[in-house]
């Protein structure tokens, strides 16, 4: 029991508890003023598409119940905001050794601020304004990305079941240990999963779950060792395929469905 208290409430596992916490609340409130944003926008030329006549700019502002934030005519993204508050936490907690309360106030901080940067992870992927496109919904994967990492942290013990307790406990036991969670996340990472060889670092037992699953299509492991097996093949790609199923499903659910893609071929442009 004295294990399981001083495993749970250590100062650094609540402040990165406290993190995870600010960054999901942070992640939810974002998509909700977004979506709220992106309803609006679609109202709006919904209405304009009928022939309905468009409000004056005053009373269309007054309108709106949520707004983007411009400064000077220019539209500042969210992530900007992020940023900043990622800054101020870093150069805060290198300028000073804080404690409780104030390093879970400090890791509140910097994960409001990661959650507003990672939400728009694809616009600075892509350098380009994606935030409702199929592209856009890759700033999901990175939140879940660092939701997963985030709970490893709290959850596991140090990087590749290293903790400072045992390094002088039993030397050769821990290099041998490290050696094999390593090689764990290095056939996870070739397997193509690379979320759960994130979580594997901290985490060894997800290592070996993902060691031993089918590897996904396509990665090198694929490549290299189902090629001259079909079956294994077949029901990795069938997998696979499911995945990806479930990863939509997971991405319109938190993220909202994209938009359509633009009408470009000479088709459109007749009709």
């Amino acid at each position: 029991m004295n294990a399981y208290v001083e495993f749970s409430f250590t100062a650094q596992r609540f402040a990165v508890l406290c993190m995870l916490v600010a960054f999901v609340v942070t992640f939810a409130i974002t998509r909700a003023v977004t979506r709220r944003i992106r309803a609006e926008r679609l109202a709006a030329e919904q209405a304009a598409a009928s022939g309905a006549p468009p409000p004056s700019p005053e009373a269309a502002d007054k309108s709106k119940i949520i707004k983007d934030i411009e400064i000077g005519g220019v539209h500042i993204h969210h992530q900007v905001w992020g940023l900043l508050f990622m800054l101020a936490a870093g150069m805060l907690s290198f300028a000073f050794e804080f404690r409780s309360p104030w390093l879970q106030l400090l890791a509140v901080v910097f994960g409001i601020g990661a959650a507003l940067v990672l939400d728009e992870f694809a616009l600075w992927l892509h350098l380009d304004d994606v935030y409702w496109s199929a592209e856009g919904q890759k700033s999901v994967d990175a939140i879940l990305a660092t939701v997963l990492v985030m709970t490893a942290l709290i959850l596991g013990g140090g990087p590749l079941g290293v903790s400072l307790e045992n390094v002088d406990d039993a030397p050769w036991a821990l290099a041998y240990a490290i050696v094999f969670n390593l090689v764990l996340v290095v056939i996870t990472l070739m397997k193509g999963k690379i979320m759960m060889a994130a979580v594997a670092f901290f985490l060894p037992v997800v290592g070996l779950f993902g060691a031993i699953r089918l590897a996904r299509v396509p990665s090198w492991w694929a490549g290299r060792f189902y090629a001259t097996r079909p079956k294994k093949l077949e029901r990795a790609q069938q997998r696979e395929m499911r995945r990806r199923e479930r990863i939509a499903r997971i991405r319109a659910r938190l993220a909202g469905d994209p938009d359509p893609p633009p009408l470009t071929g000479p088709e459109d442009v007749r009709s």
